[in-house]
């Protein structure tokens, strides 16, 4: 019998990395099983067993019970489920994965190319008008306006001498991140929820943390469209449903149009043409091709987005020809953004919009 001798902190270390990537692992196929911890875990333990993660130092079954004990996830009478915490887990590991080396923010504001009312004294400076703040009053400028203003004068320092600083200007978002949830989003064998769900999760954890002060509302869309709480966000899963761009959108600025941030705006992700609208309570329906009254409706509503300042950034999945000039028509009739991006590169194309958009005012 062979005896290998490892020294304990090695050890130690090696084992703490091990479980870091089983919890990761354990995430992403939560992700996958729309919270489905019992499956996930079965997929895991398979996974495990067929890539030598599990030994006598750490089995399966230890990480059952490292999970529980971090309270991620609890014993109910249907099996094991995710916990409030573990829900919250799912997401800081979405974010993680998708853009490391993220620093929160003190105040949870975006800043603008404008100046006003902010955190951060610039180096520039501009007269005194009534309201601004004492302690923004640049002494040393003041002091010299007003010597060069009364030199070899009695009369001392007055209002029109005083410059102040001037500081970055933030303001908040709000944002609708619009999901397609149609059966497209799984069909031929290929995952795109996954990712886009990732995304959502993400974005969510995000603007928790770093951005407080901004609204994130998630919109799934299929044959209509419903807005989802936070929690449930990991549980959703694609349906037997069509695609009802025209109602995601509709909801969307609906839900943006009673909010009073300075910046709004939707985030489309979806992989195919819009496919059914409703007309006079009725579901209308064509699944065979871009049918014109049904993109008609739904390039109007991208336009009624942008009568009200609320651009559309669509991120699509698929580059079919029919597809790709329908994103280019919505794109220009909203005045919006698109990318036509990769499964494996749409995480990070969504981040790298989402925080450089947010640098800018919308007008």
């Amino acid at each position: 019998m062979k005896v290998r001798y490892l020294d304990w902190k090695e050890g130690a270390r090696r084992l703490v990395d091990r479980l870091r990537l089983l919890e990761k692992l354990f995430s992403f196929l939560l992700v996958r099983e729309d919270g489905d911890v019992e499956r996930a875990l079965e997929i895991l333990e398979q996974v495990g067993e067929r890539h030598g993660l599990f030994d006598d130092d750490l089995s399966f079954e230890d990480l059952k019970r490292h999970l529980l004990e971090k309270r991620l996830v609890a014993q109910t009478p249907s099996g094991l489920a995710l916990t409030p915490r573990g829900e919250r887990f799912v997401r800081a590991e979405s974010l993680q994965h998708i853009f490391r080396g993220l620093e929160s923010g003190a105040a949870g504001d975006h800043r603008t190319p404008h100046t006003g009312a902010g955190t951060e004294r610039l180096c520039e400076t501009r007269p005194y008008r009534f309201g601004d703040d004492v302690a923004d009053i640049d002494f040393v400028s003041s002091i010299e306006n007003s010597f060069a203003r009364a030199a070899g004068s009695a009369e001392g320092l007055v209002e029109d001498d005083i410059e102040v600083f001037e500081r970055e200007q933030y303001v908040s978002a709000a944002t609708c991140l619009l999901v397609d949830v149609s059966h497209s989003m799984i069909l031929y064998g290929e995952d795109r929820i996954t990712p886009a769900k990732r995304v959502a999760l993400a974005l969510t954890e995000l603007i928790l943390t770093k951005f407080p002060k901004d609204a994130f509302h998630v919109i799934l869309f299929g044959d209509d469209a419903r807005e989802i709480p936070v929690r449930e966000l990991v549980y959703a899963g694609v349906g037997p449903y069509h695609t009802n761009t025209r109602a995601g959108l509709q909801l969307a600025r609906r839900i943006l149009m009673r909010k009073k941030h300075a910046n709004r705006q939707v985030f489309l992700i979806t992989d195919g043409k819009p496919t059914a609208l409703f007309q006079d309570g009725e579901l209308y329906l064509n699944s065979f091709g871009l049918d014109r009254k049904i993109v008609a409706k739904t390039l109007d509503e991208a336009a009624e987005c942008r009568r009200h300042g609320i651009p559309i950034t669509t991120f699509m999945l698929a580059r079919e020809p029919m597809l790709v000039r329908f994103v280019e028509d919505m794109t220009r009739v909203n005045k919006g953004r698109a990318y036509f991006a990769s499964l494996d590169r749409l995480e990070q194309t969504v981040f790298v919009d989402f925080l450089a958009n947010r640098r800018r005012k919308v007008r």
